[in-house]
């Protein structure tokens, strides 16, 4: 038998959508208010910095020419596609992975939106040692970066707790 909405993960799809709102007005509220490479040092290792990530993750594929637009386009839709099936197809008792896929979704979700409206993606956490700055990034980098790491953290654990329930096990 099927579960329902509110016994399946998609019980968790409100974390999809706080997400994404909290990612879509973070980057409207960059867009407002500085200009393209405009930066406020607000720590002594963190910048707030308004730059555009015509790429994927560290720019990757950012001067590919356009065409990367509509590969992330594709890649975003399916896995937010995929991530919400088996969303409906778990229990809404499995927080962690609950949580780490609709993470994902929510940042997918988010960078996809700048794609299709601006065509690049807006980065403006700035953190930086010395003179070596990480590569810029937004609230959905932040939620799928952590999607992806519960993601990995449940099929460490998940392998360990049936490892060790059949190591009890007499044959």
């Amino acid at each position: 038998m099927p579960l329902t909405w509110k016994d399946s993960g998609l019980r968790w799809y409100w974390v999809a959508v706080l997400v994404f709102f909290a990612d879509q007005l973070s980057k409207q509220w960059v867009l407002a208010n500085f200009d393209l490479y405009e930066s406020v040092n607000l720590l002594p290792f963190f910048n707030f910095t308004y730059v555009r990530n015509y790429g994927a993750a560290f720019s990757f594929l950012s001067d590919a020419g356009g065409w990367q637009r509509w590969l992330f386009t594709i890649v975003a839709v399916g896995f937010s596609t995929l991530l919400t099936v088996w969303l409906r197809k778990q229990s809404a008792s499995l927080l962690k992975l609950n949580l780490a896929y609709t993470l994902v979704i929510g940042g997918a979700l988010g960078n996809l939106v700048d794609r299709l409206m601006h065509g690049f993606v807006v980065d403006f956490i700035d953190f930086f040692w010395g003179k070596s700055h990480y590569p810029a990034f937004n609230i959905a980098d932040s939620a799928i970066c952590i999607g992806a790491a519960l993601i990995i953290w449940d099929a460490f654990l998940s392998g360990k707790s049936e490892t060790d329930s059949t190591e009890g096990v007499k044959k």
